[in-house]
């Protein structure tokens, strides 16, 4: 099967077709990019390669006679940690930014100063105040309530504290390792600057210093930075709870007006949710030719709308052109993250107009058309209205929806499953105890031209629901699974018999829906939770993660909170680490005794769901279960 075939790049039916359709057509995706940039450059590969100064950049060649080092003396390992650290840091950086974003949205609502956007969950946000020390009663009203809770948190991105706030929710024999390895995160950006200010030349040179600065880094962010834009998430805009909607490209409409909303921050998406609503615009749509307006979702702020409101997935990162070359979308509106520039000047060639809304993200061919909290719902009413008065430009020859949507099941947050099973974790603890369930995995993560798109995610999970493990999923991989099928109740019949039982006892898919990619923080709760109830560290669960087609430093930064956290974590992309054999042999071993968990890399997903499946088995042995 040749590189270029449709059916080399992707397992799904919606890809293979629009694939071969743009191939005939002559417009460029991100395989044909992917496939231009071969060979790639082999030190940047095992991560040899050092542009930290100009004295250089320097490259170490891992085949070179005696002692290979940079101008400034660096070896492999130092050069490898130095690379692996900053990823860490541009991972953390990012969605910690993104929970900051939500935190001036929190504030701006308490002072009125964002009308549209309100607090939708009362109970969450008092919750939250009682967790942070703030007692209600020292403020008048729920507005008030909410700013201190938003200034409280403010104060974890500084340097004032000795820990975030949410390390109270971390197991004590979790905490007490931290202490001792003296990597228990103190501010979000302290964290991240420090860890810049370690990999600068002539500060730390020492590999597994960095690397342990990496961890608290990593920490800060998936207990600082992420928990926060998740917790204020809920709050701004309702805990998710169970929702049927549907994913693929057919989710789009040939006889309505198509908004495509992308990118991973819901401040710009809720505004244009409520003004997709408005009668006067629907009227106007209706006066254009049009039978409605329909919203579909990319990526993870797909992921908060579908989450919340149930609105239509259209496919995840590697989708992203594949929807514009339907022709049937009127406006693509952007926000940050995981957004190709390429996507500008492809929607070129048709009528779709495209617009950036963030401060911190323009791209090549886009409006900007900036979103603030004070204007957010007039600028919302008119960039829908504009969305509506294109549709009559849309080339009816060129439109092409190749697929019917498949149905799914989502809004899985801790909150919901707990309720699920009667607001108590027995049930579960059960389960697994009885060998119904064996075990938990968090499948997430990104899309990856280097990996057939979606074939990662959807081999490994169908391998674990087969061998009775539960699986919760985010970001990218949760739109895999739904396309999938695997999120309808009766993709029960797809598990092994314990797990069957379970989903069908409690009326769930065997892969649970928790959210978008900083909602990997669920999952870190909903472990904590259980190594509390039963007593044990988090490492000590038969639980594990695994980020089959992962791409981006945001990946970097939750897979090492995660393995900070003690929960193993495989990897179906090598990171460019093979350069150093050290670094190698502790993330890969050496860290199970640091901090419990270790990483593994396997690229193959049937070999990766038998890694887990030894692992899930061997925690259980460890805990006297059957």
């Amino acid at each position: 099967m040749g590189l270029k075939e449709p059916a080399s790049r992707t397992i799904t039916e919606d890809g293979r077709l629009m694939l071969a359709r743009m191939a005939k057509e002559g417009i460029e995706t991100a395989w044909d990019r992917y496939e231009a940039q071969l060979p790639h450059c082999g030190f940047c590969e095992l991560g040899l390669s050092c542009r930290n100064c100009v004295m250089g950049p320097c490259r170490i060649d891992p085949f070179g006679e005696g002692a290979q080092k940079g101008v400034c003396g660096a070896d492999a390992d130092i050069i490898v940690a130095r690379n692996l650290c900053r990823m860490i840091a541009a991972g953390a950086a990012s969605h910690s930014d993104h929970g900051r974003d939500l935190l001036e949205i929190l504030k701006a609502v308490s002072e009125g100063k964002a009308p549209g956007y309100t607090i939708r969950d009362e109970a969450k946000l008092r919750r939250l105040a009682a967790e942070l020390g703030i007692n209600a009663d020292d403020h008048g009203d729920l507005l008030s309530l909410a700013g201190a809770v938003a200034e409280r948190l403010e104060e974890d991105f500084g340097t004032r504290k000795k820990a975030v706030s949410f390390v109270k929710r971390v197991p004590e024999k979790r905490l007490a390792l931290w202490q001792k390895l003296n990597i228990v995160p103190r501010g979000i950006d302290r964290e991240v600057v420090e860890m810049m200010h370690r990999t600068h030349m002539g500060v730390d040179n020492d590999w597994k210093s960095l690397l342990l600065h990496g961890l608290r880094t990593a920490l800060a962010d998936g207990w600082g930075g992420s928990m926060i834009a998740t917790e204020i998430s809920d709050v701004l805009f309702g805990v998710p709870k169970p929702v049927e909607s549907s994913v693929n490209l057919g989710v789009l409409k040939k006889d309505q007006v198509n908004i495509v909303l992308h990118g991973h921050n819901p401040l710009v998406s809720e505004m244009i949710a409520q003004a997709s609503q408005d009668e006067s615009l629907l009227e106007l749509a209706r006066k254009k030719g049009a039978s409605g307006i329909n919203l579909a979702g990319l990526c993870c702020t797909g992921n908060e709308i579908l989450m919340r409101r149930g609105i239509p997935m259209a496919g995840n990162h590697l989708m992203t052109e594949l929807v514009l070359a339907t022709g049937a979308v009127e406006m693509m509106i952007v926000d940050y993250q995981c957004i190709m520039p390429a996507l500008g000047d492809l929607a070129r060639c048709y009528h779709t107009r495209m617009i950036s809304t963030s401060e911190k993200a323009r791209f090549p061919h886009m409006e900007h058309r900036e979103f603030h909290p004070e204007g957010a719902r007039e600028l919302a009413y008119q960039l829908v209205k504009e969305a509506v008065e294109n549709f009559p430009n849309r080339i009816a020859e060129r439109v092409y929806i190749p697929v019917e949507p498949v149905k799914i099941i989502s809004g899985f947050s801790v909150e919901a499953l707990l309720e699920a099973m009667g607001n108590s974790l027995d049930p579960l603890l059960d389960a697994v105890k009885n060998g119904l369930i064996k075990g938990a995995v968090g499948v997430v993560g990104c899309n990856n031209p280097r990996i057939r798109h979606d074939f990662g995610h959807v081999t490994l999970t169908g391998r674990l629901i087969a061998n009775d493990i539960l699986v919760v999923d985010t970001g990218c991989a949760a739109v895999a699974h739904g396309k999938a099928g695997l999120k309808q109740l009766k993709a029960a019949e797809k598990a092994g018999p314990g797990l069957r039982k379970v989903c069908e006892t409690l009326s769930i898919p065997p892969v649970l829906h928790v959210g978008s990619c900083v909602d990997n923080i669920r999952i870190l709760v909903l472990a904590a939770a259980l190594a509390n109830s039963l007593g044990v560290d988090i490492s000590d669960l038969p639980i594990a993660a695994a980020a089959p087609e992962w791409y981006s430093e945001k990946a970097v930064a939750i897979a090492c909170y995660a393995v900070a956290s003690g929960i193993y974590t495989v990897l179906g992309v090598t990171p460019p680490i093979m350069g150093s054999r050290n670094i190698v042999g502790l993330l890969t071993s050496g860290l199970k005794e640091v901090v419990g968990a270790t990483f593994a890399v396997e690229s193959d997903p049937e070999r990766a769901a038998d890694l887990i499946i030894a692992h899930v088995n061997s925690k259980r042995k460890a805990l006297g279960l059957s």
